[in-house]
Formats: structure tokens, sequence, C-alpha cells
């Protein structure tokens, strides 16, 4: 994981708002959302199983996440990187799989490790400033 350090951190806005403008983009909302926080999850580059993010995560400071009037505030955005396995899952909850209860495998490895740092922090710097241009 690459922490960012950009004008992004501690800038508040509208969540719905901002989410509809940025999709064009790319971004959307991560996975791992709740109520009171979540994150705008963006790729940077895809290569077979592997995928570098752009993730941008947030706190909720009024509302809940799930309305499009909650008020967020962005904490450090980071580029995260996310190995898959593109075979066959062949565990025992390959059934589920293939009938379709299971749609996703998980990532073999969550945070894996960034090649070439320095590109992808900068490729990372330059996508955050075109969401700061949404807030300024």
């Amino acid at each position: 994981m690459l922490q960012l350090h950009t004008e992004l951190e501690g800038k508040k806005a509208y969540f719905g708002d901002l989410k509809s403008r940025i999709q064009n983009l790319g971004y959307s909302i991560g996975g791992n959302w709740d109520y009171h926080k979540g994150s705008f999850d963006n790729v940077l580059h895809r290569d077979g199983g592997e995928t570098i993010y752009l993730r941008l995560p947030f706190e909720v400071l009024e509302g809940d996440l799930d309305h499009h009037e909650a008020y967020i505030r962005f904490q450090t955005p980071y580029v995260i990187k996310h190995v898959v396995n593109m075979g066959l899952d062949t565990d025992v909850n390959s059934l589920m799989t293939s009938t379709g209860f299971d749609q996703f495998q998980d990532p073999l490895d969550k945070d894996g490790q960034i090649v070439n740092k320095n590109r992808w922090a900068h490729a990372g710097e330059q996508a955050v400033q075109q969401v700061v241009q949404f807030l300024n």
C-alpha cells in the first residue's frame, strides 16, 4: 500500500453530488463501506489477475452513507494492489461459485507488493487532483 499525501485529505463534500460527478472518471463505491465510512475506488491499471487501485477513503460526518445528502470528509488516499486467482476455484466452495451463489473469489493478495512505486504514486496523485478540482 502506498499512502499519498495530497490536498484531498480533510476536504469535505456531499456524498451524492460528488459520487455522480466522479463516476465519469471511473470511480465507484468500495465494497467495504458501512453507514459511517467508505471509499471511492478507481482502477489505475489492470493486467491479468493484478489490479492496481486508487482508494479515496472517507468518513461520514452527517447523515448515513446510503443517503445522497450524507456529508463526508476525506482521509489519506492510497494506492493498493490486488492479486486474484484467474484459474478455476477448486475448493469445496467452487460449487457455490458455479451455481451463482458466490460471484467473486477473494483476492489471493489484498495488499500485493507494488513494483515501481514512484510511477503508481505519481499516477495516484494525478487522479486525486482530478477529484480535488470537483471540490474547489
